[in-house]
């Protein structure tokens, strides 16, 4: 039997609910992502196979998570801020994670990997502090939070894992490097304009509050699911050429 709310719930996505149908596309996008990168661990070398597992831990958190904040969203056309950080506190320094990954084979450090993830936890937490203590507090909150960002950025640009990209002599590593820097840059962008749109905040106005689920699920699908491609390639790369030798 159908009840009335569940047909209200599949209206917003029949109407054409641009937020419900991209929390129902993201769902989906993410859980096929993730039974890709697991099924795809045996094309590639043993020291890659981890690097497509936490690529596939990230899509398959993303998935669970979107399919709760899909209910969420239908059933209280709400912004579900509550699931959407715990979604990032999880999947955001795994992600950082694969930065380590990446240039472990080429002599990283694990004490970039503890840097790197207190950075992106500093930030997140302290993101969703700001997204939820209300007007009054949410510009200082998110300065403190974009600090954490700007850490992440000074290490994939001129850190350690700049460093040793660069001195890889890998053709693949550094092409990889490069697209993940366009994610971090243009891709990340979209969270803390997100933020700002926020009431009370730098950008208050310019956008639909409404409209940040929009922004943020368009942004989650390309960053994680795009990130996890970068590193697929790679590691496919690597593998061939270490075949070949």
């Amino acid at each position: 039997m159908i009840y009335a709310t569940e047909i209200a719930d599949f209206d917003k996505i029949i109407n054409g609910d641009p937020v419900a149908i991209t929390f129902f596309i993201g769902y989906m996008a993410m859980f096929a992502s993730a039974v890709f990168f697991f099924f795809e661990r045996s094309s590639v070398d043993g020291k890659w196979k981890t690097s497509l597992l936490v690529s596939g831990l990230i899509t398959g958190i993303a998935a669970v998570h979107y399919y709760y904040m899909r209910d969420f969203y239908l059933a209280t056309g709400n912004t579900p801020t509550a699931f959407r950080y715990v979604d990032w506190t999880l999947t955001v320094p795994l992600m950082c994670v694969e930065f380590y990954l990446l240039t472990k084979p080429f002599g990283a450090k694990g004490s970039t990997l503890f840097k790197l993830i207190i950075a992106s936890v500093f930030m997140l937490v302290t993101g969703f502090i700001g997204e939820t203590s209300g007007i009054d507090n949410n510009v200082m909150w998110g300065v403190i939070s974009t600090l954490g960002y700007l850490y992440i950025v000074y290490e994939v640009f001129m850190g350690d894992i700049a460093k040793l990209a660069k001195g890889s002599n890998s053709e693949a590593l550094n092409k990889a490097m490069f697209l993940l820097k366009i994610f971090i840059t243009l891709g990340w962008s979209i969270y803390p304009i997100g933020y700002m749109v926020l009431p009370g905040n730098l950008l208050s106005g310019v956008f639909e509050v409404s409209s940040i689920d929009l922004f943020y699920n368009l942004a989650d699908a390309i960053n994680k699911i795009g990130f996890g491609l970068v590193i697929y390639s790679v590691a496919i790369s690597e593998t061939r050429k270490a075949a070949k030798a």
